[in-house]
């Protein structure tokens, strides 16, 4: 099986990681994909992070109509910050029968090269890069490949948090279940 793996904090998860998500599982060569929800980024401030279980809850909500899309809290059980070179290889050692790639935005791949051996995560995985706006995927490598026809989303999880901290109703931008668990629960206020 060829699995996508979506890394992010998913804070929150929202309709354009959702459509990109799908549109890779049914227009590519990829069988599934699984949002790895990361407890913490190395790269991001924690202020307005939610708390890990609070987001997996909310990836498990938005994705639960589709089959193809899966979410994963492989890294809960890591050390923090998790880093995508560790997390890689031990779902290869969990699961060495599937094939997988890592599948980001085009905004991920410009700073690509401060991750954690990012040559060995290179060398080793093919990189299914989505188009971001602003963002041009100019980065050469065999093992970079652009999603062709994919939707561009102009949607950012700090877009959506933003826009609850100042009351507005983004409920048509994620799932109906996930943003009334965020709602009642009165996250990012």
């Amino acid at each position: 099986m060829k699995i996508g793996l979506f890394f992010g904090s998913f804070n929150p998860l929202h309709i354009g990681h959702k459509i990109i998500a799908s549109y890779i599982a049914e227009f590519s060569d990829i069988d599934k994909v699984i949002f790895i929800v990361s407890p913490a980024s190395p790269f991001k401030k924690q202020i307005d992070l939610l708390d890990k279980n609070h987001r997996l809850k909310i990836v498990k909500m938005s994705i639960e109509d589709n089959s193809k899309l899966q979410a994963s809290d492989i890294e809960f059980s890591m050390p923090e910050p998790s880093y995508t070179i560790d997390t890689l290889l031990k779902i290869k050692n969990k699961n060495a029968e599937n094939d997988y790639v890592i599948i980001m935005g085009a905004d991920n791949l410009k700073d690509f090269y401060k991750w954690k051996n990012h040559k060995q995560i290179l060398d080793s995985n093919t990189i299914y890069v989505f188009p971001r706006p602003g963002f041009e995927v100019r980065k050469k490598h065999k093992n970079i490949k652009l999603i062709e026809g994919c939707p561009l989303m102009g949607i950012s999880s700090s877009f959506i948090r933003n826009a609850i901290k100042s009351n507005i109703n983004i409920s048509y931008l994620m799932s109906q279940k996930a943003w009334s668990y965020i709602n009642t629960m009165k996250f990012y206020k």
